[in-house]
């Protein structure tokens, strides 16, 4: 017992003890900010952005559903563009993931467009099959990350399952190439109703630098709505917990 008291002492806590609190550190890059004026640089940075994520139509706008992270146009326009810690960017709206200039409001879920048979359905338990629908493995490492001694999802009731059998949903990586397809369509059907699907990652969510690939098969997502994005290239393990949690608080 003295020898465990003193690895603690001197290493100190070896988790996360809020997920929900915690202050990210390092160089990570989580939701931007754009600020107003500037406009000589707002043709620069559409052009310069490598996924077409920035628009300027109406203003300046960034959309994270299809931003890589690279960082390019923080580097390149510092005082227009400016990536903060804040984590919590996951959302059941497409159209939230789009940060616009002069908005510095944070990212968060509608709880009315959350379907009424998934209201309370998961709030103790979430069970989830991951699909890799030819993602890199970025993203699928930090689902995998999720589930260690430092974060602990599973103190939350939130796991990763190996059958869709046993899932409540599925967590789909990757832009969704046409050799996952049907192996995406076969994975949902064995889930039981209600079911949830979530699109961790920029691939997942558009196709990411992807997109414009011949080798893509995105039409299962025209017949199946997301109920949760996670941003991200890859997502972070905090913004994969914290979107979970508030899609299961949803009543």
């Amino acid at each position: 017992m003295l020898e465990r008291l003193k690895i603690f002492l001197h290493n100190g806590k070896q988790y996360i003890p809020d997920p929900t609190a915690v202050e990210v550190p390092g160089r990570f890059r989580g939701r931007p900010v754009i600020a107003k004026g500037g406009e000589k640089d707002n043709a620069v940075l559409v052009e310069l952005c490598p996924t077409g994520a920035i628009t300027n139509e109406g203003g300046l706008a960034l959309d994270l559903g299809r931003c890589c992270f690279c960082g390019e146009c923080e580097r390149r326009c510092p005082n227009k563009i400016r990536f903060t810690k804040d984590y919590k960017m996951a959302t059941n709206v497409r159209e939230r993931l789009v940060v616009r200039e002069g908005e510095e409001s944070p990212i968060t879920l509608d709880s009315t467009a959350v379907r009424d048979e998934l209201k309370g359905m998961f709030r103790h338990s979430l069970k989830l099959r991951q699909v890799s629908a030819a993602g890199d493995n970025s993203c699928e490492w930090e689902l995998g990350a999720t589930s260690n001694v430092n974060f602990d999802m599973g103190r939350y009731g939130i796991e990763f399952v190996a059958s869709p059998r046993h899932a409540d949903g599925i967590v789909i990586t990757g832009p969704i190439s046409k050799n996952m397809a049907k192996a995406l369509e076969i994975c949902d059907e064995a889930v039981p109703d209600p079911k949830i699907v979530v699109l961790a990652g920029t691939d997942a969510i558009s196709g990411g630098i992807f997109s414009d690939s011949e080798e893509l098969d995105r039409t299962w997502l025209e017949s199946h709505k997301p109920d949760l994005y996670l941003p991200g290239n890859p997502c972070h393990p905090l913004t994969v917990i914290n979107g979970l949690l508030e899609l299961m608080k949803s009543k």
